[in-house]
């Protein structure tokens, strides 16, 4: 099973943004997020073509499983 957080902002020009972090420490917590977000809308990190990132707007974990398959490729 693998993990990834989800950082979700909405940009100066009303549009959502979404950074994904892969392998997040586990146990995690809301306030953690909440100041690391807060700090990457301060120190105006990110810009896009949707501009600044202005608020943040959520933020989840999300767990997967993935199957692989070995397969015999000729």
């Amino acid at each position: 099973m693998t993990q990834v957080l989800e950082l979700q902002f909405e940009t100066a020009a009303g549009k959502t943004a979404t950074f994904a972090i892969d392998a997040p420490k586990p146990k995690v917590t809301a306030e953690e997020i909440q100041k690391v977000m807060q700090t990457i809308i301060a120190k105006d990190v990110f810009e896009g073509q949707a501009g600044a990132l202005v608020t943040m707007t959520g933020a989840r974990i999300v767990d997967r499983q993935v199957t692989e398959f070995d397969l015999e490729i000729e």
